[in-house]
C-alpha cells in the first residue's frame, strides 16, 4: 500500500512539474522569443530599406527596381529628378544661345 501512495505522489510531482514548465513556456519563454523573432524581422526591414534608399540616392542616382508578385516599381529618388531636369534645362539654353 506505502509503495502505491509513493508512486501515485511521484506521479503527481511529474504532472505538476510538466504543467509547471508548459506554463513558464507559454508566459515567460514563448513571449521572449517571439520578442526576438520580431526585433529581427524589424532590423531586417530597416536594413532592407536602408539599403534601397542608399543605392537611389545621389551620387549614384541609380533606378532601384523593386518586384512583388508580378508588379514591379521603380524607385527614384526625387533629388535626382530635379538634377535630371536642372541639367536638362540647361542643356536646353546653351542650344538656343548657339
Amino acid at each position: 500500500m506505502a509503495n502505491k501512495t509513493s508512486i501515485l505522489i511521484l506521479i503527481l510531482i511529474l504532472i505538476i512539474v510538466v504543467l509547471a514548465g508548459i506554463l513558464a513556456y507559454i508566459f515567460i519563454l514563448k513571449p521572449t522569443i517571439n520578442g526576438y523573432v520580431i526585433q529581427g524581422q524589424n532590423e531586417g526591414f530597416e536594413v532592407a530599406v536602408v539599403s534601397i534608399m542608399q543605392r537611389a540616392a545621389p551620387p549614384s542616382c541609380q533606378v532601384v527596381p523593386l518586384f512583388y508578385n508580378n508588379q514591379t516599381v521603380n524607385i527614384v529618388s526625387v533629388e535626382c529628378l530635379s538634377q535630371t531636369q536642372t541639367q536638362q534645362s540647361g542643356q536646353v539654353s546653351q542650344e538656343e544661345t548657339q
